[in-house]
């Protein structure tokens, strides 16, 4: 019998892509339940709120905002279910929810499902390690005009991946509007670029003297996403209680 998911923001552009690879895939996981503020068409029993979920599920996938991750985090409390969330820009008291609950029940957290973009993050500290101080990092996201957290969840990532590489301090510059100054050495610059219906890229420029490494990761469609969700239900299911992430998956 296949596992029943229930997807929270299930009706938005990613629990819709979830659900639809779910079907015509060969998965044995069922979009059993959906969780989303709207109404429409969905596979299964749709609630407006993670509060009034009365139908049984297995495994959860979060695509939401932070508050209603929040939300879904305690019914899966509740109900003794793991969770795999995707959904970025939560602070650090939510992170620390995560990590909480994590000691009760298996709790996937990923800012990015992506197998490319995990990739991309290895690629980039080795960059770091190598180049050195010899090049200044500067990091460039270009999202669709709906995305509402910037810089994305995976541009961070990346910035944390060149601070990890190196061996002194960082300091995280978003634009550089508000100050007219030099750029320092120890500068990570991140900028946000939002238009279109861009699912999403992330370039890591490298900037030498009289040369350029740039390591970019670029995604066409939100299957990507929805696959890389997809396996993390389908591992975590079989996980005891702990809080994972992609290179687990990767490296399972």
């Amino acid at each position: 019998m296949k596992k029943r998911v229930l997807i929270s923001g299930a009706l938005g552009h990613m629990g819709r892509t979830i659900a639809a690879t779910m079907t015509e895939g060969e998965w044995d996981l069922t979009p059993a339940v959906g969780v989303d503020l709207m109404t429409g068409d969905f596979p299964g029993q749709l609630f407006l709120s993670a509060e009034t979920v009365t139908a049984p599920f297995d495994v959860a996938i979060d695509f939401s905002r932070p508050e209603a991750a929040m939300a879904v985090l305690e019914l899966c409390l509740r109900e003794r279910q793991p969770l795999v969330i995707g959904t970025t820009g939560l602070n650090e008291e939510q992170k620390g929810r995560l990590q909480e609950a994590s000691k009760l029940i298996p709790v996937f957290y990923a800012r990015n499902m992506s197998l490319g973009v995990n990739l991309q993050l290895s690629l980039v500290k080795a960059a770091t390690k190598i180049l050195g101080d010899a090049f200044d990092p500067e990091i460039v996201e270009i999202h669709h005009n709906k995305k509402v957290d910037a810089p994305s969840g995976t541009a961070l990532m990346l910035a944390e991946q060149i601070e990890s590489a190196r061996s002194g301090e960082s300091e995280l510059i978003f634009g550089r509007h508000e100050t007219n100054k030099r750029r320092a050495k120890d500068e990570i610059g991140i900028h946000s670029l939002r238009g279109g219906n861009m699912v999403g890229e992330h370039a890591v420029h490298f900037l030498g003297t009289d040369e350029e490494i740039i390591i970019t990761h670029r995604a066409t469609s939100k299957r990507v996403f929805a696959i890389g969700a997809l396996r993390a239900a389908t591992w975590i299911l079989d996980q005891k209680p702990g809080l994972y992430s992609m290179e687990d998956l990767i490296q399972a």
